[in-house]
């Protein structure tokens, strides 16, 4: 329970959670451009729960799936722009409605 409530994360908690090296998710960091986890004034990195999500995915990608880094990086930047369209999509409709509504209205 107390982990849900913190909001960021050694490498080494990370690591433990994944069960994965250090080395890795440090090399993953460099190589995912949605892994981007903050820093302290120390240097050390701090990921948040949307960094433990991407990781998981990372993980279950390559780790599971068995893909290679390169056809993660491309299926990944598949889906994000598949879901850029669609939030773009959703908005054109919600203003159309919005509009019919008005139009609606005046009839």
């Amino acid at each position: 329970m107390e982990k849900d409530l913190k909001l960021f994360y050694s490498i080494g908690e990370v690591a433990e959670m994944f069960q994965l090296p250090e080395s890795t998710i440090r090399f993953w960091e460099n190589e995912f451009e949605i892994l981007k986890p903050q820093r302290n004034k120390k240097g050390n990195r701090m990921f948040t729960k949307q960094d433990l999500e991407n990781l998981k995915v990372i993980n279950y990608m390559v780790k599971v799936r068995g893909y290679t880094l390169a056809g993660a990086k491309v299926k990944l930047k598949e889906e994000r722009d598949l879901f850029r369209k669609k939030t773009e999509m959703e908005s054109i409709l919600l203003k159309l409605k919005q509009n019919l509504t008005i139009i609606r209205e005046q009839l």
